[in-house]
This record gives C-alpha cells, sequence and structure tokens, in this order.
C-alpha cells in the first residue's frame, strides 16, 4: 500500500506529526540561558583542560624555558608559530647556541591541537584554558610569547578553573 498515492501521503502526514511532536515538546519546556558576560567572574566554570591560548612556561625571574630547537613549529600542521633565532657564542664555554629572538603565534590560524606542546623536550609552552580571545582586529590574534608575560587572563582563578563547579547546578536563569 505504500506505493500507492493516498499511502504516500499517509507516510507524509506520519513524518509530519513526528516533526510537530518534537517541535512541540521543545516550546513547551522551560529555558535556560547561561548569564555571560555579566555572572562570568562570578559563577563561570571552565574546565582546566580547555585549549584557550598558547602560553610561555616561566621561571621565578621571568625566563622562559625555550631553547629555539624549533620543533613546536615542525609539529604545528597549520604553520601557526614562527620562529626566528641566531646562533651566538656562549661567554663561558666559547660554543655557540642559538638564542630566540622572536616567537610568534598566530591564534587565528591555530587548530588548538596541542602538537606543539606535546613536541616541545623542554616543557616551554603549554596551553591555558582562556578562552576569551575575541578581537575585531585579526592582526591582534598574532602573539609574540617570547616578549608578553602571560598574566592569567582576564577572570579571576580561571586557570584553577574559574568558579567551583557543582554538579547538577548550571549557572542559568529561568525564563
Amino acid at each position: 500500500m505504500s506505493n500507492s498515492y493516498f499511502g504516500e501521503i499517509g507516510a507524509a502526514i506520519k513524518t509530519l506529526a513526528t516533526g510537530m511532536k518534537t517541535t512541540l515538546k521543545e516550546y513547551f519546556t522551560p529555558k535556560s540561558t547561561e548569564q555571560y558576560p555579566e555572572n562570568r567572574k562570578t559563577t563561570l566554570h571552565v574546565s582546566a583542560r580547555h585549549r584557550g591560548r598558547l602560553v610561555f612556561k616561566r621561571d621565578a625571574e621571568g625566563n622562559s624555558k625555550c631553547v629555539a630547537c624549533t620543533m613546536c613549529e615542525k609539529a604545528c600542521p597549520n604553520g601557526s608559530i614562527k620562529i626566528l633565532s641566531k646562533m651566538v657564542e656562549d661567554p663561558e664555554t666559547g660554543k655557540k647556541k642559538r638564542q630566540l629572538d622572536d616567537y610568534r603565534y598566530d591564534m587565528g590560524d591555530c587548530m588548538f591541537c596541542q602538537l606543539c606542546v606535546n613536541a616541545c623536550n623542554f616543557d616551554a609552552i603549554a596551553f591555558v584554558n582562556d578562552f576569551e580571545n575575541a578581537t575585531f582586529d585579526r592582526s591582534q590574534l598574532a602573539l609574540h610569547l617570547d616578549k608578553e608575560v602571560y598574566d592569567g587572563g582576564s577572570l579571576p582563578n580561571l586557570i584553577e578553573g574559574g568558579a567551583p563547579i557543582t554538579i547538577g547546578k548550571f549557572n542559568t536563569q529561568t525564563k
């Protein structure tokens, strides 16, 4: 019967009724809205594993561990990392060693795959969960990690995950 004209009309009505059932069910369920950016400093929780941006790891004196080996640049599938270095002579040993001139990271091209962090043998770079990187000018997404000192982001306790997470309770307001 499904091959007949009226059988096809019946199948179409059945499909339409299934879609309308789903639509009506969602229409009458209460909606919740995340109160962002109003409550982001008090109740927003961001997972500590979230990859938001790449930063240099620095010691207490502010020195980075990067030796300009270019392993991260080679591992990056998009070419988001460009490293400029020069060879300088070490005054203590008299041997030449590589010195970092510029570490350019283009966040606009990055796909946050973390291959650069995995390739770094010196544990010099890491992803942090700072996600507020929106800008109107694409050129502001090109960062020079060797020249900037990351201060921990715009939200309090962001690196630790922001506000403590409560299972079963959301930062929402029912409308």
